[in-house]
């Protein structure tokens, strides 16, 4: 019992819930949920995105921090205090450790890239009067250029591993903290802001107003199945990135009420997300583009022709390197926790050896821009794609799989005592009528978007 008692945990229940939700806010708010959301008839499927929160992030989330808060541990070890004798459910917990690498190996360079932009604005490289086409070949000389795209990179990852070598409430709690605050005050100085620009009646119609003309477009199924990814995929399940703040946490407040917390934060940004740049973008006669092209290219030029645009272009890309680095630093902290775990060794070694191993890791991703374009290892797509398909669309999905399996049936943990553990405490439960349920229509619906993705 002593490795039990000596374990770090959370000052408070605002730092749990902040650096949770920190996990799971990142670029993705940002660059893909405005944009489906306006092409699947705006209030429609934000709706069913909540529905399908609801009904598969929500209790998946509860899954991992359960098996964090039990087992008193990072993946592999809470795995091996929880698994009947004999079981193997403990190797998930290398693939795990293998998922964070990978995430990082590419989330590190594109953080990168949210603070050359936040430089660019800030020294007045992107400034008033330039080009839709100059800032998009700015954005090419930056991915031509390694050097200047492994500076950035190796500046997140010595920043990240400088947060967490103080310790779980002295560096990543005491910074997230900070950091989400200021990510939701930004937030709303920026929609406020552009809730006054000329378009924004036109484009908040467009974003949130159901329109049925953009749903006979694209087919209702379309719809159905892009809602339940954006659902699963937003909060980063699977790889126990949500599992280790589990083990951080005290028995005083039940898991779906701190995961509800944690969705709603999620939802509120990237909501919030649309609200910044839907009446930007129809203001300035500009269509959002989907994926890093919206980010790095459609939005600078919108930022360069308002009034005071290197100023909001700043606090816009501000806002992005505090929705990245907490994911950055959730993840890293993971890997920490299950390198200590599982090799007994300190936090401060663990850190020097993960610092050299991910800012080398790092750098195929930089590379695959430039010296390495040519490389493109995983069905004709380049190293970035690759890695992010590795995650995206075996890792996470399977991940989540397993610890759902885990969770509800009899060869794993079982559900009654996973039920016990998420019902711990104060706030929401979940009932036990729920158990057929999670038994056997949650695993299908993971197991139609592993397979989607395929």
């Amino acid at each position: 019992m002593e490795p039990e008692k000596q374990r770090e945990g959370f000052g408070s229940r605002l730092g749990f819930i902040l650096v949770s939700a920190g996990c799971a806010i990142g670029i993705g708010n940002v660059w893909r949920f405005p944009t489906v959301t306006g092409q699947y008839g705006g209030g429609i499927f934000v709706l069913f995105y909540l529905i399908f929160l609801v009904l598969m992030g929500l209790p998946v989330l509860t899954m991992e921090l359960a098996v964090g808060r039990a087992g008193h541990g990072a993946a592999r070890s809470a795995y091996k205090a929880l698994e009947p004798q004999g079981s193997k459910w403990h190797i998930h917990g290398w693939f795990c450790l293998l998922g964070c690498y990978l995430l990082m190996m590419y989330y590190t360079t594109v953080s990168g890239w949210m603070v050359s932009y936040f430089g660019k604005f800030l020294t007045g490289a992107f400034h008033s009067g330039m080009s839709t086409d100059e800032v998009a070949s700015a954005f090419g000389a930056m991915l031509s250029s390694p050097g200047e795209m492994a500076l950035w990179a190796e500046v997140v990852v010595v920043a990240g591993f400088l947060v967490c070598s103080f310790g779980l409430q002295k560096g990543l709690e005491r910074v997230t903290k900070v950091m989400m605050l200021c990510l939701l005050a930004l937030i709303l100085v920026l929609a406020g802001h552009s809730l006054t620009l000329s378009g924004a009646a036109e484009g908040m119609k467009f974003y949130l107003v159901p329109s049925m003309d953009s749903i006979r477009e694209n087919g209702f199924g379309s719809l159905v199945t892009d809602a339940m990814n954006q659902a699963f995929f937003t909060l980063s399940l699977g790889i126990a990135a949500m599992e280790i703040f589990g083990s951080y946490m005290s028995d005083e407040h039940t898991l779906p009420g701190e995961a509800v917390r944690i969705c709603a934060l999620d939802t509120f940004v990237a909501l919030m997300a649309g609200t910044i740049i839907f009446p930007a973008c129809f203001t300035f006669g500009v269509t959002p583009d989907n994926g890093p092209s919206l980010i790095f290219q459609t939005l600078p030029p919108v930022f360069i022709n308002m009034a005071g645009g290197r100023f909001w272009g700043a606090l816009f890309f501000l806002f992005m390197i505090f929705a990245s680095f907490s994911t950055v630093l959730a993840v890293f902290e993971n890997i920490l926790a299950i390198c200590m775990d599982t090799f007994g060794i300190s936090r401060r070694k663990a850190v020097l050896i993960n610092g050299i191993l991910i800012a080398a890791l790092s750098l195929p991703c930089v590379f695959g821009y430039n010296i390495w374009s040519d490389f493109r290892p995983i069905l004709g797509k380049d190293v970035l794609d690759s890695e992010d398909f590795l995650v995206s669309n075996l890792l996470l999905p399977i991940g989540s799989l397993v610890y759902l399996l885990f969770c509800v049936t009899k060869w794993g943990w079982g559900f009654d005592k996973y039920l016990a553990e998420a019902n711990k405490g104060t706030g929401l439960r979940f009932a036990r009528w729920l158990k057929p349920y999670f038994q056997w229509v949650l695993p299908i619906l993971i197991v139609i978007i592993l397979l989607q993705g395929l």
